[in-house]
This record gives structure tokens, sequence and C-alpha cells, in this order.
């Protein structure tokens, strides 16, 4: 009988220790560009002691999987994915109100079941070297210019979030004359493998122009390269990409941890200093570098609509595609 229950006893101390690693650990599947994950992973193990697994993917990927997943859900976060994704699949997400809700800027809590993360713009990045300024464009309209053709890089809204954004950018600000403005843009495209990629094609010269992610773009001019942003005449839509708990997840309470985490103080001004990321804090930091908000034609984003359009968008995206041979 001692024995037995010498056994239950260490069977039931090494049930607690495997509890107490798995609490310790915490699994996302993220859209993240490599340099931020690069950057954000050791720095939440050395601040926090937690683990942080991470399968990067394109952004619908993301939800595909964790989709697919429903019925045994293996991750735990969705860190990082365009908000309209995110609110088109909010009925795979478990709604939590982080620690620090009432630091969080107002303009950007719009969505079901998921969280603001940072703040995003879709920009021009532009090659100094192979453009004069007199050349250079200054909103979504001249991209129509044939001139362009094949040398717009971008990524495309079938894979890429930030590219999805980029098409609802043009349809919020030439209305229902949407599709007569993006058409002959997309008909000028270097398609890219995704969003992150686009200015380096564009500092090394291979398209003179790109459109991409603030951040992404910043890095390059940070770097010294010979590039330089616009933000399109006609508006830029500011809004937040997001950050969620997945319904089911396996190690729920790490998440929290970790979504507590990425929306606290620190780790926003981390995101702004180093990684070029604009905050959803109220008292977060100023992008050094970048101008104000208040400097920027911006477009509010309406995520209810862009989700709900996505489907018919990218079925029209991908005739318009077949049609131009991209």
């Amino acid at each position: 009988m001692k024995k037995l229950v010498l056994i239950l006893t260490v069977f039931l101390l090494f049930s607690l220790a495997m509890a107490g690693a798995q609490a310790k650990k915490v699994v996302a599947y993220t859209a993240h560009e490599d340099n931020i994950i690069a950057g954000m992973v050791p720095r939440f193990k050395a601040e926090t002691g937690y683990d942080l697994e991470f399968v990067k993917l394109g952004s619908g990927d993301v939800t595909k999987r964790v989709k697919a997943e429903a019925g045994n859900p293996q991750c735990d976060v969705i860190w990082s994915i365009g908000g309209e994704q995110l609110e088109a699949d909010s009925a795979l997400l478990e709604k939590y109100i982080p620690k620090e809700w009432s630091k969080i800027d107002p303009v950007f809590k719009v969505g079901t079941n998921w969280l603001p993360y940072t703040g995003i713009m879709n920009v021009f990045i532009v090659n100094t070297n192979l453009l004069t300024p007199a050349e250079t464009p200054k909103g979504w309209a001249d991209l129509m210019d044939p001139k362009w053709k094949g040398k717009i890089c971008s990524a495309t809204p079938d894979k890429s979030g930030s590219a999805y954004m980029q098409m609802n950018n043009v349809f919020l600000a030439f209305k229902d004359k949407g599709w007569d403005i993006y058409t002959p843009i997309v008909a000028n495209f270097f398609i890219s493998t995704g969003s992150s990629a686009v200015p380096k094609f564009v500092n090394d010269g291979e398209a003179p122009i790109g459109i991409t992610l603030e951040d992404n773009a910043f890095r390059f001019v940070q770097g010294g390269g010979p590039v330089k942003i616009v933000y399109p005449v006609e508006g830029v839509i500011a809004a937040p990409d997001g950050i969620a708990l997945v319904k089911g997840a396996p190690h729920a309470a790490a998440g929290k941890f970790f979504i507590d985490w990425c929306l606290s103080k620190p780790t926003q001004d981390f995101l702004v200093s180093q990684m070029f990321r604009r905050p959803v804090r109220i008292d977060g930091m100023s992008p050094p570098g970048l101008p104000p908000l208040s400097k920027i034609k911006t477009i509010p984003y309406d995520f209810v609509m862009a989700a709900g359009y996505k489907t018919a968008y990218l079925k029209e995206f991908n005739r318009l595609r077949m049609r131009l041979g991209l």
C-alpha cells in the first residue's frame, strides 16, 4: 500500500511539474516579419521566462490553419495579422480584455474578439537612384500610368493581409471608381512573395516603386538605402493589425499573459523604437524619424466591411490577375 501511495505521489508531482512547464509556453501563429520575430522571441523569454514557439505563415494561411485545427487547437495566439482577416474569422477567437485595456487608444478598439496590436499604414517606397523627384509618384492615381508596367513591386491581396488593405485603400479613396483605378495599377505589378520582400527589391534597384507597410519601408531608409517613403496624397489607411486568443487554446493562461506583455508600454515602445511600428497605446512614444499622424492624410478602415467583401473582392482580383497574365 505504501508503495502504491509513493507511486501515486511521484506521478502527481510529475504531472504538476509537467503542467507547470506547459504553462510556461505560448504557441503563436504569425505573419510577422522575420526581423520582428527575431527581436521579440528572445525578449519575451528574457523578460518573462516563458518560451514563445511560433509558426510563420501568410495571413490567410494563419486563419485557415486555425480553422482546420478547431476541433483540436494547437495554437494559443494569433499574433500580428490583418484585422479584417481576424474580423472575418472572429468565431475562431476567444474574447479577452487585456489588463491595460484603458491605455489602448479608443480609435483602435474596433475588433470583434480580437485586439489591436500595432498601428500600421501602407505606403510607397521609391528608389531615389532610379527616379527623380519630378518622376516620383505622389498618389495612387499616378500608379495607373502604363509607363510603370512591371515596375511596381507589390504582394497580392489573396496572399498578404497588408496587400488586401492596400486594395481597400484604393477603394476607400476613390469610392465607386475603385476598380477603375485599381485595375491599371495591378496591370503594372511586379509581384513579390510578400509585403516584407517589397522594400528589398526597391532598395536593390530591381524595381523603382513598391507598395508595402510603413515599418518595412522605414527600415531601409534607416539603413541608409537609396530609398524614400511616399504617403499617397489621396489618403492612407491608418489601422491596427491584430492579436487574438484562439478559442480552446491549449495554453490559454499563457496566451493571455503573452497578449498582456505585447500590449504593455515597454513592449509597445520597443516595437516603436526598434521595429518602427506605431503604438496603439495612448501613452505610447512617437516613432522617431517618422511624421506624426497629424501630418498625414489618413482614411478610417471599416474592418467589418473589408471582412464582408473579402471573398468577392479576391474572386474579382484573381479573375483580373488571370486576364492580365500575372
